[in-house]
């Protein structure tokens, strides 16, 4: 019996064990890269910290210095809060947990420890002689004047940073982009990349497109930029942003954005669909046509290429169904989008693909599939 109940007592530490392994790597991974929910529950360094790093708005600089100086103290600890916990589950062997096991489990409980001394450290060696050594401090002096120091770097970004111009764009829970007047910022959990748009080279070098869900339409466009500067020992840093968001910041900074030739992006949400709009008019039926083509009485400069007439299959009720429209070609394809659009709920875009519209002039109905491609005989 004795041996019986020896072994349920260890089946029961080992399943107990597993459940605080996986519990805990999932409230480290939420912590360190918070979600909505984390948050919103004030389980970041910012909120647990508020009072010691003051407020962003009123001295940005400093508020980031002691916020980097924070996150590395804050995640240095975790590890070593994983062996504390498992120390306190197994109350019958408490060496065991710091000794028994191979070398790999052995050197995780060193560096659990060494790792919270060497931030500690880090933290102590940045705060002496008013943080004139930490990271952001360096990077700043490399823009002071010789008759100043960091500081005064540092006051002139907390100035425009506190300014209602400025455009800040949150890419992802813990990195963020500021475009104030003169400065481009990104703030990363352990750094703070700042460079003067006077100095900057930015070069938007890719793109990617991703599903907002399986078997959505709806897709994310994202854009690489790297922005470089030409003052010696600024490091140069990777900006990435929603396409929907480049607008935004390319009327904030001031240097030009050099886009590489291999690249193509949508810059707004109506880019996106006068792409999708194009490729389904390609796949409807041509109208063929001996008349002469006059410009696109839209824009004026393109030769109206496109006509209406029901391909569809409606069959919807009277009053909403596509008709036949008796217009000759007007306009031209780009701007038949534009206006297709434009006719739709501009709160749901998802719905525009199967919505209809009314021919600018007749009012017919019509949906995507009775935009026809002129094609002259």
């Amino acid at each position: 019996m004795i041996e019986i109940d020896i072994k349920f007592d260890n089946y029961t530490v080992m399943a107990s064990s597993l459940l605080f392994t996986v519990l805990y790597i999932l409230f480290s991974l939420c912590f360190v890269y918070p979600p909505k929910e984390f948050i919103s529950a004030g389980l970041t360094v910012q909120s647990l910290l508020s009072t010691w790093l003051g407020s962003e708005n009123e001295r940005f600089i400093q508020y980031h210095m002691r916020r980097i100086v924070a996150t590395i103290l804050w995640h240095s600890v975790l590890p070593l809060g994983y062996v504390v916990g498992l120390y306190i589950l197994d109350d019958s062997n408490h060496q065991a947990i710091f000794w028994q096991g191979g070398a790999v489990w052995q050197l995780f409980v060193f560096s659990a420890v060494v790792a919270p001394l060497v931030a500690a450290y880090l933290a102590w060696d940045w705060w002496r002689d008013h943080w004139k050594s930490h990271p952001v401090a360096r990077t700043l002096a490399m823009f002071y004047n010789p008759d100043a120091g960091w500081i005064s770097v540092a006051s002139d970004i907390n100035i425009e940073f506190r300014r209602v111009d400025k455009v800040c764009i949150e890419t992802n829970p813990v990195v963020k982009i500021i475009a104030t007047d003169n400065w481009i910022v990104k703030v990363a959990p352990y750094w703070l990349y700042v460079v003067h748009q006077s100095d900057a080279a930015l070069i938007l070098s890719s793109s990617d497109t991703h599903q907002v869900a399986p078997g959505s339409h709806r897709e994310a466009q994202y854009l690489n930029i790297e922005v470089k500067s030409v003052r010696p020992g600024v490091k140069p840093f990777c900006i990435r942003l929603n396409a929907m968001d480049f607008r935004d910041f390319e009327d904030k900074v001031s240097c030009p954005i050099t886009v590489l030739q291999n690249v193509t992006f949508h810059r707004t949400l109506l880019d996106r669909f006068l792409v999708a709009f194009q490729e389904q008019v390609a796949k409807n039926a041509v109208y063929v046509t001996t008349e002469e083509l006059e410009l696109c009485i839209g824009c004026m400069q393109t030769p109206a290429n496109v006509k209406l007439q029901k391909y569809c299959d409606d069959l919807t009720v009277q009053g909403d169904s596509c008709t036949t429209c008796s217009c000759r070609p007007l306009w031209c394809l780009t701007c038949m989008g534009k206006w297709f659009a434009s006719r739709q709920d501009q709160n749901h875009p998802e719905t525009w693909m199967s919505s209809k519209a009314t021919c600018p002039l007749c009012r017919s109905r019509f949906c995507m599939l009775d935009v026809s491609q002129v094609q002259p005989m």
